[in-house]
């Protein structure tokens, strides 16, 4: 069932801890999806999918339960979790958080699913079914949803924004040190076969997708086969993406014709020094402060949701503001203003842990005094409180009612067409009713 609150894209959800149950046996909570007609699904047909959030329906005749753990949603995970074995219900937990730092997960769960699901769900399922559920279960990262198409019956009638949410890859081949995601693919891209995604696209009734890719360009070579398919399709569609697209004119070309409307981009900083410390390697060939970039990106039409890192060791008060001003003057049609975050087992984590910089114990996210988009470390060059309220001060200007219509009249991206302008005008009033309902939100119940 799908809780009340925000509205959702086919099971995103913008304001809860993921927590999904089956009676009788539960389906790894990012990974429901059922296969072509003669081959079995993931899950096997005989087990009944009961999905739920914050509900306790089913729990009397519920026998495993799974929960994906981010880590910021460690700490409830650990709450559901706890409450379930209470009842005698086993749990199986996977995702980010057990794969990032297993030994902590561990003591909150009756097995760990370390990796993605796809390659050893089907040996887990059948391992509970005999009362032999392994301790751990560790896979590979590899190709995602081999063969496999996504259950989107299991979100239709219940709220979810009108956009499909696609994978044509995980992971990314960039080693930046802040990135929980290198971390866990290894720093590898891992690509689907084009005429997978292009059945997935043909099956489903929108006409709007959303590729919720890591980094879509990782691979140029593989985005342009993917934009050659995509192209007969006439859909739209955003990923995310890493600046470097711009280099090349053919994939600028390719992706355009495809029904490209923009990507989610991780600026990250104007500081080449930061740059060069993140090892954010896509930003760095000749900088310019992306004078270049955005010129290319801005000819072709395509909108950029910019995403900055703020709190590196050269940030200081006046370059977070400075950040902002480059935002503005650039009219992105919506911006992340985030706190540097020290995400666990990540090279940025390691560093801080041993400078003695972290705070709240080394972990925050499970910390009964940290709050959501609060600083987890000291930075360099200010407080730990001048940062968190630097970044909320920035994000409230460039999300007010007259930030939103100043950058509404840029007319090579926001109002170049009506499914620009439609984007524009849809989703800003939603993100900025997010940032200030978000920042400040405790973590858990207890």
């Amino acid at each position: 069932m799908a809780s009340k609150g925000p509205k959702k894209a086919d099971g995103f959800d913008l304001s809860q801890a993921p927590s999904h149950l089956l009676r009788r046996c539960v389906q790894y909570a990012n990974d429901l999806f059922s296969r072509e007609p003669g081959a079995s699904d993931l899950t096997k047909q005989q087990f009944t999918v009961l999905a739920a959030v914050e509900q306790n329906e089913g729990m009397s005749q519920t026998d495993l339960v799974a929960i994906t753990a981010e880590t910021y949603t460690a700490r409830r995970a650990y709450e559901i979790s706890a409450e379930f074995r209470r009842r005698g219900v086993r749990v199986i937990m996977g995702g980010f958080q057990p794969t990032l730092i297993p030994e902590e997960c561990a003591p909150h769960a009756d097995s760990l699913y370390i990796g993605d699901a796809e390659f050893l769900w089907k040996e887990a399922i059948e391992d509970a079914q005999r009362g032999s559920l392994k301790p751990v279960y560790r896979a590979k990262a590899g190709i995602p949803q081999p063969h496999t198409l996504t259950r989107r019956d299991l979100f239709r009638g219940k709220g979810y924004l009108p956009v499909t949410l696609m994978q044509f890859s995980r992971g990314c081949k960039y080693p930046c040190h802040f990135c929980a995601v290198s971390v866990f693919f290894e720093k590898t891209q891992y690509v689907r076969q084009v005429r997978e995604v292009v059945e997935e696209i043909e099956r489903q009734e929108r006409k709007f997708v959303f590729f919720v890719d890591d980094n879509i360009c990782s691979d140029h070579a593989a985005l342009k086969e993917l934009c050659r398919a995509l192209i007969p399709l006439r859909i739209r569609w955003v990923s995310q993406g890493s600046i470097d697209m711009a280099h090349d004119e053919e994939l600028m070309e390719l992706m355009m014709k495809s029904g490209c409307l923009g990507h989610v981009v991780g600026f990250e900083s104007l500081d080449p020094k930061n740059l060069k410390d993140m090892k954010k390697a896509p930003n760095l060939p000749a900088f310019s402060r992306y004078e270049k970039e955005l010129k290319v990106i801005r000819s072709y039409g395509m909108q950029l949701w910019a995403a900055f890192t703020l709190g590196h060791d050269h940030d200081t008060l006046a370059s977070i503001r400075e950040t902002l001003q480059f935002a503005m003057e650039n009219k992105f049609c919506f911006a992340a203003f985030n706190i540097l975050v020290p995400y666990p087992n990540t090279p940025l984590y390691r560093k801080l842990e041993t400078e003695g910089r972290l705070l709240y114990g080394g972990k925050w996210w499970l910390h009964p005094e940290y709050r959501f988009n609060y600083a987890a470390f000291r930075p360099k060059n200010m407080t730990p409180d001048e940062l968190t309220e630097a970044c909320f001060e920035v994000r409230s200007r460039f999300n007010s009612m007259g930030s939103i219509v100043r950058r509404l009249f840029d007319f090579k991206t926001n109002a170049r067409s009506p499914a620009s302008l439609g984007i524009y005008l849809g989703y800003n009033p939603i993100f900025r009713k997010e940032v200030f309902k978000k920042h400040g939100m405790r973590f858990g119940l207890a």
